[in-house]
């Protein structure tokens, strides 16, 4: 997953560090209703009204530009909430006010939790755990944070109260109780839960809708696949032509080369492009006035593809099965050549094929690290991520059309395709668990994906991350104020939403989008991951409904429970989407190597304990067994670790 962080480290030399302007923490608390405008033109009635002047600022005194996040009408679904209150900035404080923990999400959902969040129609609590910010130092750069610990609903309306807060000698603290323009309604809102005395304070804030959430990936998808001659995708059929398509070099490799993948293959495909610059990094949407993106002409999206062995075996098993890969953060589509997905694809009959996640790919390095010093620019990031699944899901429809690859000789053994057409699936890893669940919730072609070491959220996974380290060596001395780092990683995930899982995981599963097919998730998350917070891989799997396979964990291998509030599976095999823990043991050294990891920290900071369990899941025959099982037509979740706790190979 740490493909590109050295370029990202070096770019770090570049930057001369001035004195930031005065700190945007009048924002708070954030997320709020009154940062939004009235606006009937919306889903939810109203629009989100950030001013430039009240935006963080980098290192020379520029605020994030706000334009294009305006353009939303609410809040991100996985939205943090933060807010500053003296007195209430260390861990004694926390104790003394017996805020809800991760350890422990029942307490948050308690009638005398002191932090309640609820639905402003039904009064019905959400589910959230507190932290403070533990990346902060000083304390009074020290924010609470407050995470969902399943998405907001879109487009509804909570109210957040807190009361009978403590500071760290048990002494109540007064805040400043409920004002604004909105202070009605709040009130009416509290009537219908008991909120009690002593209430410190309260606000409110509406989510995003869907269509502002996934319009612009709905749009560019159905735009693009009209000039295929197809206009419906729920149905999971295949009309109209393949996307044009070439073969650009055939490898074919000898046993003694490579035991597992007989020939490679190297193409480009012709996708229509909606982002200025010809479609290259830096290019942005052109909106109509609809605020829809424009097709701008085509753009040559290069894909790779491995056939292996077992489907060129001359005792003619059945074709293989066609899927799309996804690669780990700012990689390629080679990463198809890793071990663990030829082990996939010969072990089990697939073919892989990958094209570039545009936009979060080795490609784009240079532009990232250059958004880093001005967050102005993040909208050219998300918008070039949706070409990115435009482009996957055009690699995807020439991979299971009769008039694609099937029909290329690179794809055929004895003049006959090695393509089982029938269905298309999904398999990725890392930063492509992570897209891969918003690409999931939008494709027309696959029902089924596996989502390996997933999460969502990146404002919840960038700091519980070490892959971050290097691109904060970068960013922090950019926008150099520390309470406002919290601020500005919640601006710019209401640009990623619609690039992520984080926007699309209520319609990944059993909820899909209009004109999309219903489909099944398969997470497989490592335990202790230091890339890829296995925290927020609960969330997602909450969001989308997921089931928990239990035993999660051998007993003593976490200090609190895991899979809280997620529904066990019944019986396997079983039918839908579910969360499967893999856990690589405790550390001990083996020889000269550190295998296994500790149970991760509860607090917004990376596990770096023992060795890194991120690609062990993968690695694991077992594991790979479960996947294979779960991507067929009328796949399902089997039980491969024998009623125990299933054990990762390091």
């Amino acid at each position: 997953m740490r493909t590109g962080l050295a370029a990202a480290a070096a770019a770090l030399t570049l930057l001369l560090i001035i004195p930031t302007a005065a700190s945007a923490k009048r924002m708070l608390p954030w997320p709020s209703d009154a940062y939004t405008k009235r606006d009937k033109r919306t889903d939810t009635g109203v629009r989100l009204n950030l001013r430039r002047a009240d935006m963080p600022r980098n290192k020379n005194g520029r605020p994030i530009d706000p334009a294009d996040i305006n353009r939303a009408d609410g809040f991100s679904p996985g939205s943090a909430l933060l807010l500053k209150v003296p007195g209430l900035d260390t861990a004694a404080a926390v104790r003394q006010s017996k805020l809800p923990p991760l350890t422990n999400l029942r307490r948050g959902l308690r009638s005398r939790s002191p932090i309640l969040v609820f639905n402003a129609r039904t009064g019905r609590r959400h589910p959230i755990w507190a932290e403070l910010d533990s990346n902060a130092r000083r304390r009074r750069d020290r924010l609470l944070i407050i995470r969902p610990a399943r998405n907001f609903k879109e487009g509804a309306r909570y109210v957040v109260v807190l009361r009978n807060l403590r500071d760290a000698r048990g002494r109540r603290i007064d805040g400043p109780g409920i004002r604004g323009r909105h202070a009605g309604r709040i009130r009416r809102a509290m009537r219908k839960v008991n909120t009690g005395r002593h209430v410190y304070t309260a606000w409110d804030f509406t989510v995003a809708s869907e269509r502002s959430l996934a319009g612009r990936m709905l749009h560019i998808r159905n735009d693009a696949f009209r000039t295929l001659g197809d206009t419906n995708l729920r149905d999971l059929t295949v009309q109209g032509s393949s996307p044009a398509f070439t073969v650009d070099a055939v490898t074919a490799l000898a046993p003694a080369e490579d035991d597992r993948i007989a020939r490679k293959v190297e193409g480009t495909l012709t996708v229509p492009c909606y982002l200025t610059n010809r479609c290259a990094p830096g290019g942005r949407f052109s909106l109509n006035r609809r605020g829809l993106p424009r097709r701008l002409g085509t753009t040559t999206a290069k894909f790779h593809c491995n056939i292996p062995r077992s489907a060129l075996d001359p005792a003619a098993p059945p074709r293989a099965r066609p899927s799309l890969y996804g690669h780990g953060l700012l990689g390629e589509p080679t990463e198809i050549d890793a071990g663990n997905v030829r082990s996939m694809s010969n072990e089990h009959n697939f073919v892989f094929c990958a094209t570039a996640w545009a936009g979060f790919s080795d490609d784009d390095i240079q532009h990232i690290v250059s958004v880093l010093s001005d967050l102005s620019g993040f909208n050219t990031i998300a918008d070039r991520m949706q070409q990115g699944f435009l482009n996957m899901l055009f690699l995807g429809r020439a991979m299971i059309h009769p008039q694609g690859l099937s029909s290329h000789a690179a794809f055929q053994k004895g003049g006959q395709s090695v393509l089982d057409t029938t269905r298309l699936f999904f398999d990725g890893n890392s930063q492509g668990g992570i897209m891969g669940g918003g690409l999931t919730a939008v494709a027309p072609d696959f029902d089924r994906a596996v989502l390996g070491v997933p999460g969502m959220n990146y404002s919840t996974l960038l700091q519980r991350s070490v892959d971050f380290d290097a691109y904060a060596a970068i960013s922090y001395p950019n926008y150099r104020k520390v309470i406002d780092r919290q601020l500005w990683m919640q601006h710019i995930q209401l640009l990623w939403d619609r690039a992520e899982a984080n926007g699309y995981a209520h319609h990944m599963t059993s909820d899909p989008l209009p004109n999309t097919p219903r489909h099944e998730v398969l997470m497989h998350v490592a335990f202790g991951d230091h890339q890829v917070s296995d925290t927020a891989a609960e969330v997602q799997a909450r969001t989308i409904g997921a089931r928990g396979y239990r035993p999660v964990l051998d007993p003593g291998r976490s200090p609190w429970p895991r899979f809280q509030l997620i529904p066990s599976i019944g019986s396997f095999p079983f039918n839908g989407s579910a969360i499967v823990m893999w856990d690589t043991g405790p550390p001990r050294t083996v020889g000269t190597v550190t295998q296994g990891t500790d149970a991760p920290p509860a607090g917004n900071t990376p596990n770096r304990s023992g060795d890194d369990p991120h690609d062990n899941p993968r690695a694991t025959p077992s594991a790979r067994m479960q996947k294979s099982e779960f991507l067929k037509v009328g796949g399902q979740v089997v039980d491969v670790c024998g009623g125990a706790p299933c054990h990762a190979v390091p």
